[in-house]
């Protein structure tokens, strides 16, 4: 069974920093591509970033590119999420997600996996 744990949500300023993480357990992780996906009350689960098996891949929704940055320590099992220059409208419950097939993806249907979300809030 693949468990995936988020940590690292808050309540923020905007402005502020915030580096999310996720844990991963359960099956192999590198040769897994892994996603983070958010929330907002009453909206529907949107992308924000993916990366691939080996990290030579990732891309972001246009609304975080330049502020957002998603990485992953293998040896770790776990993938990241720096958000800098946090907004308003960045306030969310993040979910991180693990595709089995080791490339990246923006579909939430790609993701095989997800963990149970940790909230972002971000005040102005």
């Amino acid at each position: 069974q693949v468990q995936l744990v988020e940590s690292g949500g808050g309540l923020v300023q905007a402005g502020d920093s915030l580096r999310l993480s996720c844990a991963a357990s359960g099956r192999p992780f590198s040769s897994s591509a892994m996603g983070w996906f958010r929330q907002a009350p009453g909206k529907e689960r949107e992308f924000v970033a993916t990366i691939s098996w080996i990290a030579d891949i990732s891309y972001y929704a246009g609304s975080v590119k330049g502020r957002f940055t998603i990485s992953r320590d293998n040896a770790k099992n776990t993938v990241y999420l720096q958000m800098n220059s946090l907004k308003p409208e960045d306030t969310a419950v993040y979910y991180c997600a693990l595709r089995g097939n080791g490339l990246p993806a923006s579909t939430t249907y790609d993701y095989d996996y997800w963990g149970q979300g940790t909230q972002v809030t971000v005040s102005s």
